[in-house]
């Protein structure tokens, strides 16, 4: 199926679910079912663990505004409006018997969170702006875990229990912090280890025990073992890998888990399509439609929403990415777990796995098909011009032969490598330099973009340095308290000033040039 949908440039994951859908409709083999064992002893701690991996934390902090506001409050207003909208729409058709607010509520925290596996790719293959492809992977990354705590507690209410809205944020506090507490310990601890030692197979080992072991941790105390998950794999990867992994070892652990997060992707989208009754679905055709138009205008109310707010900080986004943000809001594995997992004598169990099954499959092949279109509608793939390719694969490898030649000083500082040895190796990658250099210097001046990215660059990286001095200084009684809160303040507004250059944060709503390079 890879290498059908790279054929017919279709994303992968897509054709994985159409392929499942049609195995199961001919009962060509008795699939295994997608349980909630089997998607979080195996499949769920792994590819959490993979995404959060290579998230940069520095980026990931600078727009932790915008990912905790989408991931946690707005998934929470996200799944009122949905049950609050499909109570009001069914009531208003007829078509459902008793399907009051709490079963609404019901599907609502089921269908709440998003899977964007199915167009991370995507973005990273049509160059859309970095930035834009963190937000989906951020918010995605933290509300998988806060929808499971909100799906357990609304179906203990469903079920019987009490509600206070005081006892309910103390328990989800309680699930949610627990879960970054046990993830923090598990990561530090895999980090230092991995700081000790100098073993590529061992190291490997190491993360996969930080990825299953943070989450096996997190559960069997009732915490939130998919945000312990999180933590663990962000510790790693932005820890461990760069001050305690040889580069030898980082690609080996690198390439380990890109392999594990394809094959464990593949495995979970062709399940969802297996599990996938199709005529049970075209039966349910009405209630899955209108649930499906309803989870779509509620995310596009937070999303929005969340926007709007955000206009207001330096965290600020164009509008045309609140409607990509809305349109790759993607359902995936995790809903269709949760749903199965309803007792079996629970009010409409039958209906809320119908809605929730046709919603997945919809949202996956509808808006996975559309998204590119979308993308290029907006003009927000206008970033890959003709020489963005050429310019990264040019910078690339200077910088490896940077590496190299810097790797080559150091052999000859230490004699570890005959004099000889290294004076013709340095000889052969200066002459690979001089061309490298050549043809960079060539395609800045095909483009003005790629001088200015580097000049942002340059700029952020001196900038930090300067903090670092003034705040030595400071600790060292150079400088006084007034000076160093006056040179601090001065230096937090180049700092955002630089922020916001490199994020190409709009400065009023005419926005489409300016989106246009936002891949920096």
């Amino acid at each position: 199926m890879a290498i059908a949908a790279r054929y017919f440039k279709i994303p992968y994951t897509v054709a994985l679910v159409v392929a499942g859908v049609l195995l199961g409709a001919f009962k060509a083999f008795e699939p295994p079912h997608l349980t909630k064992e089997l998607l979080f002893a195996i499949i769920l701690p792994g590819l959490l663990f993979e995404a959060a991996f290579h998230v940069e934390f520095r980026k990931f902090w600078k727009n932790k505004l915008a990912i905790h506001a989408l991931a946690i409050p707005g998934l929470v207003a996200s799944a009122g409006l949905t049950a609050l909208f499909l109570t009001r729409v069914v009531d208003g058709l007829h078509f459902v018997h008793g399907f009051g607010m709490l079963s609404a509520l019901v599907f609502a925290s089921v269908i709440v969170s998003t899977d964007p596996i199915a167009v991370v790719a995507l973005f990273k293959s049509l160059g859309a702006p970095k930035r834009l492809l963190l937000l989906v992977e951020g918010e995605s990354l933290l509300n998988d875990g806060a929808a499971v705590v909100l799906f357990t507690l609304i179906v203990a209410v469903a079920m019987g229990g009490e509600f206070t809205v005081g006892g309910a944020l103390a328990n989800f506090t309680k699930v949610f912090g627990m879960g970054v507490l046990v993830g923090s310990a598990v990561g530090y601890g895999a980090s230092q280890i991995i700081k000790r030692i100098d073993d590529a197979m061992v190291e490997i080992t190491l993360t996969v025990i930080a990825a299953y072991g943070s989450f096996v941790v997190a559960e069997h105390f009732h915490y939130s073992g998919v945000i312990a998950t999180v933590v663990a794999g962000m510790l790693c990867g932005n820890w461990a890998s760069h001050q305690g992994m040889s580069p030898a070892t980082r690609i080996a652990v690198n390439s380990f888990w890109e392999y594990l997060a394809f094959a464990l992707n593949s495995v979970v989208f062709l399940l969802i399509g297996l599990e996938v009754n199709l005529s049970s679905l075209l039966a349910s055709w009405k209630p899955i439609l209108v649930a499906y138009v309803v989870v779509l205008v509620a995310r596009a109310v937070v999303v929005y929403g969340v926007s709007s707010l955000l206009r207001f900080t330096k965290e600020k986004m164009p509008w045309t990415w609140s409607a990509v943000l809305t349109w790759s809001g993607l359902r995936g594995a995790i809903s269709m777990v949760l749903v199965l997992g309803l007792p079996n004598n629970f009010a409409h169990r039958e209906l809320l796995v119908n809605m929730t099954f046709g919603v997945v499959v919809l949202s996956i092949v509808f808006q996975g098909l559309t998204m590119a279109p979308l993308l290029r509608k907006l003009r927000i793939t206008g970033l890959k011009d003709e020489y963005q390719e050429q310019y990264e694969l040019a910078r690339g490898r200077l910088g490896t032969i940077h590496a190299a030649l810097a790797a080559l000083e150091a052999m000859r500082r230490t004699r570890e490598i005959p004099a000889d040895v290294v004076t013709q190796l340095e000889k052969t990658y200066q002459e690979k330099e001089t061309v490298a250099e050549k043809e960079l210097a060539d395609l800045k001046q095909q483009s003005m973009r790629f001088h200015e990215e580097e000049h942002q660059e340059a700029v952020r990286r001196v900038l930090m340095v300067e903090k670092a001095s003034l705040l030595k200084a400071y600790q060292s009684a150079t400088i006084g308290k007034e000076a160093f809160a006056e040179l601090s303040a001065e230096l937090d507004e180049r700092i955002a000033a630089a922020d916001a250059a490199e994020n190409h944060v709009p400065q009023d709503e005419e926005t489409p040039k300016v989106v246009g390079a936002a891949s920096a």
